[in-house]
Formats: structure tokens, C-alpha cells, sequence
């Protein structure tokens, strides 16, 4: 039998080790959940397009912005009406405005965050770093469908 003395640290010395842990994993595993649920707008990733398009169409609005960089970034629609299940393209404008190479990473969600588990993404640029040379007009495609088979869900959402 471990004597109180020894077993206070040993206790506190593996707190310190799981909360350590734990502190490691939790922006893997809230990534993890926020992609499951669509919490905070999160949209789904898809492997492919489905076999069935529904009726019902949906708007979807763009709403760029850019922040601590010299470009001008917009999609070239700002609205979009999209059928449920239909796989859609959209592409965007970068313009590099500065007389120097210059970097960015675009982020999105989807807002009301609610929505972001009905909306699958196929192909984006989205995370990931893109270059621009100076003064340097670029197009950049986001390609996404509205998920059919929670249609249902959201009507019961709405």
C-alpha cells in the first residue's frame, strides 16, 4: 500500500499529466466535433457528388472579406440559387493591390451556424496558404452542394 505522503504527488503529478494531455488534444478533437455536428458554421467535407437533386433551391450568399492584407477578394456573384443536392461552382477574384509578393489564407463558415451540417464542400482553396505576385489578378474556384438528405432536418430547423 502507497503511504498518504507518496500518493498526494503521484496523484497531482498525473492530473498534471492527463490536463497536459488533454490541453494538446482539445483543438484536434474540437475540430473533430465542430466537422460531425456543424457546430459554428462548420460545413461537411464530401468525397462526391449524390446520384439525386431535389426541387427545392436555396440562396446562398457570399460575403467576402480581408483582413491585414492589400487585396481585393470577391466572388464574382455575390448570390447564389442552388438545388438541394446540386453540386455548384463558384469562383473569386484576388487581386494583389501591393508592389510585393504577398500570401494568404482564406477561412469560411456558414452562417446561421445552424446550416453548417447541410452544406458539404467538394473542392476549395479554402486553409490552405495561396500566393499572389504584385499586382497580380488570380481566380480561385470553391465548389459546394446543400446536403439532401437533411432537408427534412432544417425544414424542422427553420
Amino acid at each position: 500500500m502507497i503511504e498518504k505522503k507518496k500518493l498526494t504527488p503521484l496523484v497531482l503529478a498525473g492530473i498534471f499529466v492527463l490536463m497536459l494531455g488533454l490541453s494538446y488534444a482539445s483543438v484536434p478533437l474540437y475540430e473533430i466535433f465542430c466537422r460531425v455536428t456543424g457546430f459554428g458554421g462548420t460545413t461537411q467535407v464530401a468525397d462526391k457528388a449524390p446520384k439525386i437533386v431535389l426541387d427545392k433551391v436555396v440562396s446562398v450568399r457570399f460575403d467576402t472579406n480581408v483582413n491585414n492584407l492589400p487585396w481585393d477578394f470577391k466572388a464574382k456573384s455575390n448570390v447564389m440559387d442552388v438545388k438541394v443536392g446540386q453540386v455548384n461552382k463558384i469562383e473569386f477574384e484576388v487581386t494583389n493591390n501591393s508592389n510585393e509578393p504577398t500570401a494568404g489564407v482564406a477561412s469560411f463558415n456558414v452562417s446561421p451556424s445552424s446550416f453548417g451540417k447541410y452544406y458539404s464542400k467538394l473542392g476549395c482553396f479554402c486553409f490552405e496558404k495561396q500566393f499572389s505576385r504584385p499586382k497580380s489578378l488570380a481566380y480561385l474556384c470553391f465548389i459546394l452542394m446543400f446536403n439532401f438528405s437533411c432537408w427534412r432536418c432544417l425544414l424542422h430547423a427553420l
